[in-house]
């Protein structure tokens, strides 16, 4: 038993402990940002929080480091085949995995690698390697995964900054051509001018009454008064957008005079028909500029994360070179070998005893006579052709 304990070749063992990237990025706390200021459009606001996000996780790192390219890479860099005595390289794979352990805390998110060799400098550096090849694969991805994203956002840009122009331009020519600059003041403002030219207007026919009872219908104050009130009704007619019968009759007879004065805003009873159109155009222009404002800072955003060359794993704790063997424990293994081979020893001894005190004619004992040479010649020509298959 001390013999075959001592003869047990050492196992040294290399751990090193790392910690994924946060989850919350800073395109990701950006969109959050971005998503409670756009509360108001409903539906983009509920887009951005969505993207929010993490790209990684323990479990995408596991795999990573169990991924055949991190594997393959170890075996060309260390030269695996060799040092392992292997003639494939999936012998070798398969060697790395059982020597490799790779396990998570489900508290902290705390990956741990170790790694198992009998060279105490192997094992530190297969465990370096891990960490080294994790690194390159992260860092590569992450690049390649920026630069889609900043392409992508880069043409989304650009074809959101169309749109936006082409919702400016449409707004701007609906405005010029209704005289609607803004929909709700301008109905405000109509609303309240044409209740004071109405109260003016009541005003003077009440003035005109007294003065025609007074002077009569042919005296100054009267036709004064009159014309007076026949502005007012022009200006409240005009407002309203109902021409009174004298504006009808100039403009018959007079079409160039009417056309070279354009009316400064629209009338008060074309209003309701121009703010749904006008409401949809402004709502569009709104939203374009909303997504186009996301988009500027994601863009930014992802054109920095592209020019960043910074290790992508955070090592709490890096492999270092085993001071004691981790296997075996000759203690344990003497003890246990001498209690097998006290049982074994125990067991022949019963055995041969049992086998000694049976008497020749017993069955039992003719029937294991006659079974043994079967069962060796079968076990020696099994061998053979598994030898001669080798």
């Amino acid at each position: 038993s001390l013999a075959i304990a001592f003869l047990i070749p050492k196992q040294y063992k290399s751990a090193a402990k790392i910690m994924p990237p946060d989850q919350s990025n800073s395109s990701a706390m950006m969109l959050a940002a971005l998503a409670g200021h756009m509360s108001s459009l409903g539906t983009l606001g509920s887009l951005a929080g969505s993207l929010v996000g993490g790209r990684t996780s323990a479990d995408l790192f596991i795999d990573l480091l169990r991924s055949d390219t991190v594997t393959s890479h170890l075996i060309d860099r260390f030269n695996l085949q060799h040092v392992y005595r292997k003639r494939y390289r999936v012998d070798a794979a398969k060697h790395l995995a059982r020597i490799t352990k790779i396990t998570e805390d489900k508290k902290s998110g705390v990956i741990t690698i170790e790694v198992e060799d009998t060279d105490r400098n192997r094992a530190r550096d297969l465990a370096q390697g891990y960490l080294d090849e994790l690194n390159q694969l992260v860092v590569q991805t992450d690049s390649s995964a920026a630069h889609r994203e900043r392409v992508f956002i880069e043409q989304r840009l650009h074809s959101v900054q169309a749109d936006l122009e082409d919702a400016e331009l449409k707004l701007s020519q609906f405005a010029s051509n209704n005289n609607a600059i803004d929909i709700k003041e301008q109905t405000r403002a109509m609303v309240d001018a044409g209740a004071r030219v109405q109260a003016e207007l009541i005003v003077e026919q009440s003035g005109l009454q007294s003065l025609r009872q007074i002077y009569g219908d042919g005296n100054v104050r009267v036709r004064e008064s009159e014309a007076r009130i026949a502005s007012l009704q022009a200006q409240l007619d005009k407002m309203t957008g109902s021409p009174s019968p004298d504006a009808s009759s100039s403009a018959t007879t007079n079409p160039d005079a009417a056309q070279a004065k354009p009316a400064l805003y629209p009338p008060l009873r074309q209003l309701p028909r121009l703010a749904v159109p006008y409401a949809d155009l402004y709502r569009r222009v709104q939203v374009q500029e909303a997504v186009f404002q996301l988009l500027t800072q994601q863009y930014e955003t992802a054109r920095i994360e592209e020019a960043k060359d910074i290790p992508a794993v955070s090592v709490i704790d890096a492999p270092g070179v085993a001071e004691k063997k981790s296997f075996p424990p000759r203690l344990w293994v003497t003890l246990l070998l001498t209690f097998l081979s006290c049982a074994v020893a125990s067991a022949l001894v019963l055995a041969r005893h049992y086998w000694s005190s049976m008497l020749p004619t017993d069955p039992r004992r003719a029937l294991a006579e006659e079974m043994i040479p079967v069962l060796r010649r079968r076990l020696l020509s099994t061998f053979a052709f598994r030898r001669g298959a080798a």
